[in-house]
Parts: C-alpha cells; structure tokens; sequence
C-alpha cells in the first residue's frame, strides 16, 4: 500500500514536470516570436529614421534651392528697374522738343 501511494505521487509529480516543461516551451516559443516583433519593429524604425534624415537633407536642399531662386529674383527686380529708368529717359530724349 505505501508502494501504491509512493506510485501515485511519483505519477502526480510526473505530470506536473511535464505540465511545467510544456509551460517553459510555450513561453520560450512565445518569448522568441516577441524577440522577432521586436527585430522587425526595430527595423521599421531604423529605416523611417534613415527616411526622415534624408527628407531633412531634401528640405535642407529645397530652402537652399529657394533662397538661391529669392536671390536671383531681387537681382532681376533690380536689373528690370534699372532697365525701366533706362527706358523711361530714353522716352523723354525722344519726346523732348529738340531745342536747335
């Protein structure tokens, strides 16, 4: 009889073992595939990071692009006025009554 209980324990014993390994592998599969979200999370990140670092070096490019155009612009304002005086004395020699 004490042979049959130490029987029915050792059984009981073995099975929660068991139940515990069964726990410990599906939690290792479970922390494994959380690993693999995590890789490929890390990985989105990383490359949205590289996609905002180059759309800043873009921008950077585009304020240069349109400072260099706002320059450009004053410049031929500037040399549209010139031109327009120009013109304008040109328009008042040859309106002006000649004085032989």
């Amino acid at each position: 009889m004490v042979i049959a209980g130490a029987e029915i324990k050792v059984g009981r014993l073995e099975s929660i073992v068991e139940q515990i390994g069964e726990a410990v592998l599906a939690t290792t599969e479970t922390i494994e595939r959380l690993a693999q979200r995590v890789d490929n999370l890390s990985t989105q990140v990383e490359e949205q990071g590289k996609q905002l670092q180059q759309q800043g070096y873009q921008i950077l490019a585009l304020c240069d692009a349109v400072q260099t155009l706002a320059e450009t612009q004053d410049d031929s304002l500037q040399r549209i006025s010139q031109l327009t005086n120009n013109l304008d004395r040109l328009m008042q020699l040859i309106e002006a009554p000649e004085d032989s």
